[in-house]
């Protein structure tokens, strides 16, 4: 069972902190890709921690069980956290999420989603993403862009 499934049988509604990950994978192009999620919104591949993992092995795992992408190496790009990062879902279930971004273009495997996850995956060039976003992955891939032109050539 999810670690957060297990920690709600416990605490109901009330709100919880829920750590987790999400990777800007860029293929050779520059695109990035995105997942098409059940409720039609695009958004990063990436997850909810589970007891035990590292934020690392958080986002190996979940673009390899969203895309079928084995990631090779894996940068550092940000955290996210505090009050703009509280989310009350539609059941009432409230949560504060802290999520480490990372970003990549060294990957291997065949780009295939998993039905049980999401209605797809692409890669979008950045001047072409999806209107309909979720919004704090759009502003991710936004800011990782400005860092990309302060720090230069990031992705190699």
């Amino acid at each position: 069972m999810e670690y957060y499934k297990y920690l709600r049988q416990f605490v109901g509604h009330r709100p919880i902190i829920l750590p987790g990950s999400v990777v800007l994978v860029f293929d050779s192009a520059g695109a990035v890709l995105l997942e098409q999620r059940t409720s039609g919104h695009f958004g990063l591949p990436g997850g909810m921690m589970d007891l035990g993992e590292s934020f690392e092995t958080v986002a190996l795992r979940e673009v390899k069980e969203e895309t079928n992408l084995t990631i090779r190496t894996l940068e550092f790009f940000k955290n996210y956290s505090g009050p703009s990062h509280h989310v009350v879902l539609e059941n009432g279930d409230e949560m504060y999420v802290v999520t480490a971004v990372f970003y990549t273009m060294d990957y291997d495997g065949d780009l295939q989603h998993n039905p049980d996850e999401s209605l797809g995956v692409h890669f979008f060039p950045l001047d072409q993403l999806p209107e309909l976003m979720v919004p704090v992955h759009l502003r991710m891939i936004q800011e990782f862009q400005e860092f990309a032109i302060t720090k230069g050539n990031v992705l190699k």
